[in-house]
């Protein structure tokens, strides 16, 4: 028997309507690793770190929107909303400049992979690359993750603890190192593809 209980109490059709996005959102970084298995890849080679790219890119934006830098009240301004709150059945417990702890009574991510009949081991897994995602917006405002305890692994809830540490990079350290990794790339690339074309072009001469 599954020790992961996971059953939403609002029930309001626009919040549930959310919610099915975001198990589609789920369902597809299911599937896509299951269908990558098959062919032979593994999943923890690729999949954390794709997904933190993604919790970068939309880190980045979050330290924007929420227009208070890398102040983690600018984080749950942006991002753990009212509709936010609703949706993962949220308990705000502190918010301040260097910490934010939330606690999540429901998944809508979970729950998608309850249907697919994933068992606790997978469901563990894929929550904990899911998370790849939100360390990678907290490393954008600078601050770490913890998770005393999540709802995959069967906790009663998701406890996120977003927290600044001594001799932490800020958010905007972590942002100038990403753009300058860009740089050098995209120079690297450039370089790569100069040095094709000069070979092409030797070839063709002779």
């Amino acid at each position: 028997m599954s020790k992961v209980i996971n059953e939403a109490k609002v029930k309001n059709p626009l919040i549930v309507g959310i919610r099915e996005q975001l198990e589609h959102r789920a369902l597809w970084m299911y599937l896509l690793q299951d269908e990558a298995a098959k062919k032979g890849l593994t999943a923890e080679e690729y999949v954390p770190a794709a997904i933190k790219r993604c919790g970068l890119y939309q880190g980045s934006l979050l330290v924007k929107k929420g227009g208070k830098g890398t102040s983690l009240r600018g984080l749950k301004k942006a991002l753990f909303g009212f509709f936010a709150q609703k949706v993962f059945e949220m308990d705000i417990l502190r918010c301040d400049d260097d910490h934010l702890d939330i606690d999540f009574h429901y998944c809508p991510l979970v729950k998608a992979w309850q249907k697919q009949g994933c068992s606790d081991e997978e469901i563990a897994v894929l929550c904990d690359y899911a998370m790849c995602g939100d360390r990678g917006i907290g490393e954008c405002f600078g601050v770490e993750l913890d998770l005393p305890g999540t709802i995959a692994k069967g906790d009663a809830t998701c406890q996120l603890r977003y927290v600044r540490r001594e001799g932490k990079a800020s958010g905007e350290d972590v942002k100038s190192k990403a753009a300058k990794a860009a740089v050098s790339a995209g120079i690297g690339a450039a370089a790569a593809g100069a040095a094709g074309a000069a070979a092409r072009i030797v070839k063709k001469s002779r």
